[in-house]
């Protein structure tokens, strides 16, 4: 499926990369998506990246700050945050859009990231 991993304690300013790598039915995906839920708050976008073509989406909040990438061979696909800032601790998570679906629907189990001021 989906396995998040990469997550840690970090300051602010510094630079961490988020893996997933995917396997079973997450490989016929369409596109690859990273969510972000800070504690008490609702799931939100960070990024997207479509699996054949490497098109890639991000929420404005992150343009400029966060890249997402995939290594089709290694079935894993990373987040590279820079820059972080105490709001964007949280806990993410990796999920699947496949092909002929209308959402995300496979889940990683999340990585927690905590950025201190």
């Amino acid at each position: 499926q989906l396995q998040a991993s990469g997550g840690g304690l970090v300051q602010a300013g510094d630079s961490l990369t988020l893996s997933c790598v995917v396997s079973g039915r997450a490989f016929n995906m369409l596109r690859l998506g990273w969510f972000s839920q800070a504690p008490g708050k609702e799931r939100e976008f960070v990024a997207s990246i479509n699996w054949g073509s490497g098109f890639t989406s991000y929420a404005d909040s992150m343009k400029g700050r966060f890249s997402i990438s995939r290594d089709s061979d290694k079935r894993t696909a990373y987040l590279q945050m820079n820059s972080l800032k105490p709001d964007d601790t949280g806990v993410y998570f990796c999920a699947a859009w496949r092909a002929g679906r209308s959402k995300y629907e496979i889940w990683g189990q999340g990585t927690q990231v905590t950025v201190s001021s």
